[in-house]
């Protein structure tokens, strides 16, 4: 069963086409919509690799040594560990399928507490949530490791982590925008 979140700060939406649960774990797979000026930090993943489809409109992303705008019908696919940052940078709405292999409970959780967090009025105007400890739960729990300048506030983020796990921020999150 498709499900649909909508972030109403930066008005992307994402559908839940295939997610861990359903699969066993093997494939997460979903439908974005990226609003003009979105796009993610530069980051890697650990645990996945993750395969964008341009379904309409162009997507740009940006690799270690190189920039890709895909437009309908590309694909790339980036393996695990390997720096990117994904954006619009067109001034029209671009849509499409990332393909996350093996499947993420994690990942997907940490798309519903971030547009959770943005319709509860606790993100800034780019859809970051105003709590540091809350945006090092969501790093981690969605194999988030930023890279490039990001990596500078790695320990702090760690350290962060450490005392939101120690004060129950995890449960609490999940219980509040993941377990409904």
């Amino acid at each position: 069963m498709n499900s649909t979140i909508i972030n109403p700060v930066i008005k992307d939406e994402v559908t839940f086409v295939q997610t861990a649960a359903a699969t066993s774990g093997r494939i997460t797979t979903l439908q974005v919509t990226l609003m003009p000026g979105g796009g993610t930090p530069m980051h890697y993943h650990r645990n996945f690799s993750e395969t964008f489809v341009v379904v309409s409109g162009e997507l740009t992303i940006a690799l270690k040594n190189r920039t890709l705008v895909l437009s309908a019908g590309q694909k790339l696919t980036v393996e695990k560990g390997m720096a990117h940052r994904f954006s619009n940078n067109s001034g029209a709405p671009v849509v499409f399928t990332t393909v996350v292999l093996p499947g993420s409970q994690g990942f997907e959780d940490a798309l519903r507490i971030l547009y959770g967090l943005a319709a509860d009025g606790k993100t800034d105007d780019k859809g970051v949530p105003r709590n540091l400890m809350v945006m090092a739960v969501v790093s981690k729990i969605s194999d988030m490791h930023l890279a490039g300048p990001g990596v500078l506030l790695l320990p702090l983020l760690q350290l962060l982590n450490l005392v939101a796990s120690v004060l129950g921020y995890r449960e609490k999150l999940l219980a509040q925008y993941c377990r409904n």
